[in-house]
């Protein structure tokens, strides 16, 4: 099951993922992903219209269903990613940093995202 159609598409959706891990999402966690997200598209896209599709597609997305799309989209996109894996993981930290607390949900939310990528990238 893959529901993106590009790689920094796939990337966003984990970022919601990881800022929804604690079951709300933070402004200063939405502001993290907004600037991370500078780096994985051209200067002209329209980042709060990616974000807020990305929110919308999680938001509906069946969560039982979510540990095979993100095992079948990384695989998908595997070594097709121009994204160093590090860069990416760095701003997963960074997203759940970024309200000044680090809930236990996501930092096994970014274990789980850290482990997926470590097979699949």
């Amino acid at each position: 099951m893959i529901i993106h159609n590009s790689y920094p598409d796939f990337v966003v959706f984990l970022y919601v993922h990881l800022s929804q891990a604690d079951s709300s999402y933070d402004p200063s966690e939405l502001a993290a992903i907004k600037s991370k997200m500078k780096a994985l598209y051209p200067a002209d896209t329209d980042i709060e219209k990616k974000l807020y599709t990305a929110i919308r597609e999680y938001n509906s997305f069946d969560k039982s269903k979510l540990n095979d799309l993100f095992l079948q989209t990384a695989k998908h996109f595997g070594q097709k990613s121009d994204l160093p894996k590090g860069n990416v993981l760095e701003a997963m930290q960074d997203i759940v940093r970024a309200d000044g607390k680090v809930d236990q949900s996501e930092t096994k939310a970014l274990e789980t995202l850290k482990q997926l990528m470590d097979i699949t990238v």
